[in-house]
């Protein structure tokens, strides 16, 4: 269990870390941004579209650690009145839903991304493909976590 518990905390570590720079620049951003705008009337056009991807960042990066540290929103209350067999099929079947549907969202960014990167963000010249990139490898690492989780699940299961 270690060979892949190891990766996968460096990866959270990693994401974690990406998630507080963008939420410590989106803070300076919209500060200067109401500075500028308010105080000397001039306000910068750059910020919004760099906002938008610290934003999608910080959503996306922190739904995934949420599911590696199983805090995601979970309706339990009938999966508690189930036998200890019964509540690991519902979270192994939990954590397949959560890789189903990371697998859709890869597979849709993927597609965007392909499809917009000739395209340009306003303001700011990088493809569009960029914002379809922060899901894309959200979603990937999500698939990760879920996998970890699967791995425990099956590893307490047989000790």
């Amino acid at each position: 269990m270690n060979f892949v518990e190891r990766p996968v905390r460096v990866i959270a570590r990693v994401v974690t870390v990406l998630a507080s720079i963008c939420l410590a620049v989106l803070t300076l951003l919209v500060m200067y941004s109401v500075v500028m705008r308010y105080i000397f009337d001039d306000a910068p056009d750059f910020v919004e579209p760099i906002g938008l991807l610290m934003v999608l960042v910080i959503a996306f990066f922190g739904a995934a650690l949420k599911v590696r540290d199983g805090g995601h929103i979970g309706l339990d209350s009938v999966v508690k009145k189930l036998p200890p067999k019964g509540q690991v099929a519902m979270a192994v079947f939990q954590q397949l839903c959560v890789v189903a549907f990371s697998i859709a969202v890869c597979f849709g960014a993927w597609n965007m991304g392909t499809t917009t990167f000739d395209d340009q963000i306003p303001i700011l010249g990088l493809p569009e493909a960029v914002r379809y990139a922060i899901p894309f490898i959200a979603s990937a690492c999500t698939i990760l976590f879920s996998i970890e989780h699967l791995l425990e699940l099956f590893a307490r299961k047989r000790a």
